[in-house]
C-alpha cells in the first residue's frame, strides 16, 4: 500500500453506521469512496441488523456495490462494529475486497466493560464476538493533534498511520469515515443507542 499511497488521489473506500433509536431492529451503513483526500466518487447505503451478525457480509457488498473494487488502495472502518454490537471480521474483509482494512477509533476502548457486556447480552456468542473485536491489536497513530488508534488487516503499522494522514482535511479524523457518517446519518433519528465501538 505504501506505493499506492505515494499517488497524487489514491482511491480509499470508508464504511460506517449512522444513527440508530434503542429497539430498532436495523441499522443505516453508508460506503463512501473517494479520490484522497475528500474528491467523492461513489455513495452507496444499505442496513445492519442492530447486534446481529451480518455486517461482515453487508460491508463487503456496500463496498462491492460501490463499483469495481480492483482500483480501490484501503478500506477505512469506525471501529470493528456497526448497529451496536454487530462484530465485524476485518479477515474476512480482507480476504473478500483484497484491500488493506484500517479500523479506526477515537479513543483507546474500554475492553473490560466490553467484554462484561458481550457476556451480558449475547451469552451464546459472546467468545466469537470477542475474538473478532480482539484479533487484532490496537496502536496509536499520531496525527498531529489529537492521537487515534487503529488495527490494521493486510498493511503495516506505518502504512496505517500514512493511510490515516493522507485523508485528513480538518482535525484528526479521516475524511471519508466523517463523510461516510453523514451520509448513513441523513435519514436516521437524532437519536442513538451507543455501545462502545472497538
Amino acid at each position: 500500500m505504501r506505493r499506492s499511497l505515494q499517488k497524487p488521489h489514491p482511491r480509499v473506500a470508508a464504511v460506517d453506521d449512522g444513527a440508530f433509536r434503542r429497539g430498532d431492529r436495523s441499522a443505516p451503513i453508508a460506503a463512501v469512496v473517494v479520490s484522497a483526500p475528500s474528491y467523492v466518487e461513489a455513495i452507496r447505503t444499505a442496513t445492519v441488523r442492530v447486534d446481529g451478525r451480518d455486517g461482515t457480509r453487508r460491508v463487503v457488498a456496500l463496498v462491492r456495490a460501490t463499483g469495481p473494487t480492483d482500483g480501490l488502495r484501503a478500506l477505512l472502518l469506525d471501529g470493528a462494529v456497526v448497529g451496536g454490537f454487530n462484530v465485524l471480521d476485518l479477515d474476512r474483509i480482507h480476504a473478500a475486497l483484497r484491500v488493506p482494512v484500517v479500523a479506526v477509533t477515537r479513543r483507546a476502548p474500554e475492553f473490560g466493560k466490553i467484554r462484561s457486556a458481550l457476556a451480558k447480552w449475547f451469552p451464546r456468542d459472546h467468545g466469537e464476538r470477542w475474538r473478532r473485536l480482539t484479533a487484532h491489536r490496537l496502536f496509536a497513530v499520531p496525527t498531529g493533534g489529537h492521537p487515534i488508534y487503529a488495527a490494521a488487516v493486510g498493511c503495516t503499522k506505518a502504512d496505517a498511520a500514512r493511510l490515516v494522514r493522507r485523508t485528513l482535511v480538518r482535525g484528526y479524523w479521516p475524511e471519508p469515515l466523517r463523510l461516510a457518517h453523514l451520509v448513513a446519518s441523513g435519514g436516521s433519528p437524532p437519536a442513538r443507542s451507543a455501545r462502545p465501538k472497538g
